[in-house]
């Protein structure tokens, strides 16, 4: 009996959206190595391999890294749930879409949540976390490093100072920056911090590396009630991924194959030479969006190198031009996210995909589509 299904066979695509990113063909191809038990000593080893990689990506050589089983959201959850405790002050900085996610997260583990807001596409001065927490002082602040809705980057150092001058612990979303960018996690001082295997890295979607310093494992260690969730509960994860190696659920196999591969590409390139391919490439994109009368939303002063977003002109179809560059010529980019939705495109050049000849590639169907 034959199916009714034909066999999987995608079109070709050039992603060049906000994720995911095209991956690497090693990376494919060590997703399809035959599959270890989550309890193998082999697969232990190779935990082990991915922890070391995690803490030399994230530049934060005494920090605990785990590859929670889910994508960057559940980073973000797990991040928020194992350090939030009811009642919790927590401070929330929102210029964009995933500011606003992390307030809804912490609101449902029963956080007293703050905010302060500065328009999307704009980034925080330490002055105003710093006015923020002396009007109300906080267990947790949270920010995002690389806006993936607005594509601005976040400086973080003098904010750090700021976060432990007022005793609060620093969670920083390093999902779009991850990889692309530095993050210099134990040098700048984030406590906690969580990304996306998609973006920067460039494996598939499905893990989040998430990374938490000393100062966060001591408040980790002496909450005073259970993590309200069950499967992002660090405190649980921490017994599988720890020295005990206990039972807690059937980990991702191919996935962490593929985080690996991912991570020794990041680390046989060098952080330093990736850092400067992502920005190489970007500033190659944002020439040519010039020469295009094409002008990119957020200022160069803060303007993220692995995402960027185009300000659409008055009169052009946004979404009609996204739909020709897919039917035509297969590539792939995003429209905006809430206060953006049709009024920007967002352009990724993340981990494999940012390669000058994808820039040329995209930059020739941009100029033919919209002359």
């Amino acid at each position: 009996m034959t199916s009714r299904f034909s066999e999987l066979n995608p079109p070709a695509r050039l992603l060049l959206g906000p994720g995911p990113s095209m991956v690497h063909p090693r990376v494919l191809r060590a997703m399809s190595t035959p599959l270890l038990g989550h309890l193998d000593p082999q697969f232990i080893v190779l935990m082990n391999e991915v922890q070391d990689l995690l803490r030399m990506v994230f530049e934060a050589p005494d920090a605990l890294t785990i590859p929670v089983s889910g994508t960057g959201s559940a980073g973000m959850e797990a991040a928020l749930c194992s350090f939030i405790e009811e009642g919790d002050p927590v401070l929330v900085c929102v210029n964009g879409y995933f500011g606003e996610r992390m307030i809804d997260m912490a609101m449902r583990y029963r956080a007293e949540v703050h905010r302060i807001d500065v328009p999307w596409g704009e980034i925080f001065t330490p002055k105003q976390i710093d006015e923020a927490l002396k009007a109300q002082p906080a267990k947790i602040v949270a920010i995002v490093q690389a806006e993936t809705s607005t594509g601005a980057l976040q400086p973080l150092a003098e904010v750090a100072e700021v976060v432990h001058r007022h005793g609060a612990l620093f969670l920083v979303d390093t999902v779009t920056s991850l990889g692309g960018i530095p993050v210099k996690m134990q040098e700048v001082g984030i406590d906690i911090s969580y990304s996306g295997t998609q973006k920067c890295l460039s494996a598939p979607p499905g893990l989040a590396p998430l990374a938490m310093g000393p100062r966060a494992m001591d408040v980790l260690k002496n909450r005073k009630s259970k993590v309200a969730n069950w499967y992002l509960d660090m405190t649980l994860l921490l017994k599988y991924w720890g020295p005990e190696r206990t039972y807690h659920h059937t980990a991702p196999i191919s996935m962490n194959y593929a985080l690996r591969e991912a991570l020794r590409l990041v680390e046989e390139e060098g952080l330093p030479a990736r850092f400067d391919r992502h920005r190489r490439n970007a500033e190659t994109l944002w020439e040519g969006l010039a020469e295009l009368d094409l002008k990119p939303l957020v200022p160069l002063s803060h303007r993220l190198p692995s995402l960027t977003t185009v300000t659409v002109p008055d009169g052009v179809d946004e979404l009609g031009v996204r739909k020709a560059l897919l039917d035509n010529y297969g590539i792939e980019i995003a429209g905006g996210l809430g206060a953006f939705k049709g009024k920007v495109w967002r352009i990724g050049l993340m981990g494999y995909s940012s390669r000058p000849e994808n820039v040329i590639t995209f930059l020739g169907a941009m100029e033919r589509i919209l002359r």
